[in-house]
């Protein structure tokens, strides 16, 4: 019988619910939500699936185990009676990193001190052994402590998440592709979907849209710290990238169009696109927003624009917002999602948003402003 893993997920805050419900059509069946973060139970098939399946987590850890610590002789006891030689094996390196927040404990540097020994001293035990080389595959524990609870665990996927592994280069101010994929999540991409971005940057909204909407598992072609580790059968990653490669829908409908003012970008959205394997699919051009029109045809505009804490002094950033009011219509089977960390986006633009969302773009606060229903109104 395969060996269960409580596992945790981190996300950025405002799309856990998101994550979630991907976990649950993965086949998840035990899946809690917290801030920041969602809970899971699977075995080693599940673990990968996870990883290479997952398009809004930022990485898959273990979960080792969770303790109350005030002291650093707590901290010590607690990381020592875990199970780490489960997981690491005698010949492992074993970094640990971490972060401490609202705790007695809030020294990272002497946390890690601390955690490193208390394991080495537990392996050293384990294996009989006096020296612990490190020479092995790394084995990254990743440490919490929230309001003094401990929690250890170790970390999966190496490289976060968001590494897909298409864009190695990057405008300026790129919108990650975890946040990215969560704004075509709450857009609703299909298979016959058209989708345009008039901000496009390096193509991340896009290329996430056509991988979403072609069913390309965002982790297919990359790979995770775990498939080096011991106590893994190295069988899932091959199973599960099977599986991953059968869920790929060929020759769909799917349209994805961008536009820029500066040539590099477009050339960028391009060559990106292609190395994500959805070339055929996504399409750019160099042009102004005061040039966008909008098509004859259902229409869905998913877009980042430039604003006073990216690329844009504030000003600037406004009057490409009040442009943006006056380029998108709001006639029957057109839908218009901007995402904007300013508190007056919607009076600039000139129209009331059905629905917002709070997200954040690495640490600034932005809304989701979605605009889905016709015959808007707007603001006096």
């Amino acid at each position: 019988m395969s060996e269960t893993y409580n596992l945790i997920a981190p996300t950025v805050f405002g799309i856990e619910s998101i994550a979630a419900e991907e976990f649950k059509r993965m086949g998840f069946e035990k899946i809690a939500v917290q801030d920041g973060k969602v809970h899971l139970q699977g075995d080693g098939n599940m673990l990968a699936r996870a990883n290479i399946c997952s398009r809004f987590a930022e990485r898959v850890l273990i979960n080792v185990g969770e303790f109350t610590a005030l002291t650093f002789t707590e901290l010590f006891d607690g990381v020592k009676s875990l199970p780490w030689e489960r997981y690491i094996s005698r010949d492992n390196a074993f970094p640990v990193t971490g972060t401490s927040v609202n705790s007695a404990l809030f020294s990272i540097s002497d946390c890690q001190s601390i955690i490193k020994k208390a394991i080495a001293d537990r392996l050293s035990s384990k294996y009989g052994i006096s020296w612990l080389p490190e020479t092995g595959a790394e084995c990254r524990v990743k440490f919490s402590l929230l309001k003094d609870k401990a929690t250890l665990a170790i970390d999966t996927s190496g490289d976060g998440l968001h590494k897909r592994g298409y864009r190695r280069k990057a405008n300026d101010a790129p919108l990650k592709e975890t946040i990215a994929a969560a704004l075509c999540d709450l857009a609703r991409i299909y298979p016959d979907t058209h989708i345009y971005d008039p901000f496009c940057g390096s193509g991340t909204i896009l290329i996430e849209a056509a991988l979403m909407a072609t069913g390309h598992a965002p982790g297919l072609n990359r790979y995770f710290a775990a498939e080096r580790f011991d106590f893994l059968d190295k069988n899932v990653w091959r199973e599960e990238r099977t599986r991953a490669q059968d869920g790929i829908r060929h020759n769909v409908d799917f349209k994805a169009q961008g536009f820029d003012i500066d040539p590099s970008a477009v050339e960028l959205t391009l060559q990106n696109a292609k190395k994500a394997g959805v070339g055929k699919y996504v399409k750019a051009a160099v042009a102004d927003i005061k040039d966008f029109v909008t098509p004859d045809e259902r229409l869905l505009v998913i877009t980042n624009p430039p604003y006073g804490e990216r690329l844009l002094d504030v000003k600037a950033a406004e009057e490409l917002y009040k442009t943006m009011g006056e380029r998108f219509d709001m006639k029957p089977g057109k839908k218009y999602f901007v995402i904007s960390p300013h508190d007056e986006f919607e009076k600039i633009f000139g129209k009331t948003a059905d629905k917002r969302r709070k997200l954040y773009n690495g640490m600034i606060k932005c809304q989701l402003f979605m605009y889905f229903k016709n015959g808007q109104v707007e603001n006096k």
